[in-house]
């Protein structure tokens, strides 16, 4: 409840100041592709791809691929299985990252607001000299109830949280505004502003580091 309270507050405080995301650290662009091809009225197999650069947009350092199974159980919940691979940008040089996973999601409605949870459990292994680790990570959004124009444009707001398995350690934390829209009956459009939170282990600890992202994603459904 304290996370959804604090979305609501972003909410209030968007309407009320305009945010200037990108003063002070590094400004990245990100594109996400998906493909949603249903097998049945409950499941359905779900493609994705993401491109990211850093550096002021002008360093290509991320991309990966993603295929996954969902399954509805009923209206508030769905359950899913995937893997994705990893490509990222490290020491000059792209290494490969290898995530089996697991999902579940929830989904509510509040005071004409939808909201859902969506909970990923992950599984790494690497190509380099890194210890293979879990994760676990956690996003809920809330999409406002108001739809703009023929293009059905909706803002939503979004709270992701990364805790590391070993250690059991909060290591990394997204929050997101954003807009999505219609553009044909079955391609649907995302623009967002993203402030990504990480923390950094040094010798002498750990400190934190932001990045201001503006992203794109499109979702085709068939």
């Amino acid at each position: 409840m304290r996370r959804l309270y604090f979305l609501m507050l972003i909410a209030v405080l968007a309407v009320i100041k305009p945010v200037f995301a990108f003063d002070n650290h590094d400004f990245q662009v990100w594109n996400t592709d998906i493909e949603e091809m249903k097998l049945n009225k409950t499941s359905k197999l779900v493609f994705e791809q993401e491109f990211r650069w850093g550096d002021n947009a002008s360093d290509f350092y991320y991309e990966h691929y993603d295929v996954g199974y969902v399954y509805d159980v009923n209206k508030h919940l769905n359950v899913g299985l995937g893997y994705r691979y990893v490509k990222e940008k490290k020491n000059n040089s792209f290494r490969v990252e290898n995530e089996p996973y697991l999902l579940a999601t929830l989904f509510w409605d509040l005071a004409g607001f939808k909201f859902d949870s969506r909970n990923r459990f992950e599984y790494r292994t690497y190509d380099y000299n890194q210890v293979d680790s879990g994760r676990y990570r956690n996003k809920i959004t809330m999409k406002f109830p108001w739809k703009f124009t023929k293009k059905e444009i909706q803002p939503y707001l979004a709270d992701e949280i990364f805790v590391r398995f070993n250690g059991t350690d909060l290591n990394q934390n997204r929050i997101f505004g954003g807009l999505s829209f219609l553009i044909t009956k079955n391609l649907k459009g995302e623009i967002y502003y993203m402030l990504q939170s990480t923390k950094n282990y040094i010798s002498t600890g750990s400190t934190w580091t932001n990045a201001n992202v503006l992203g794109t994603k499109l979702k085709l459904s068939f």
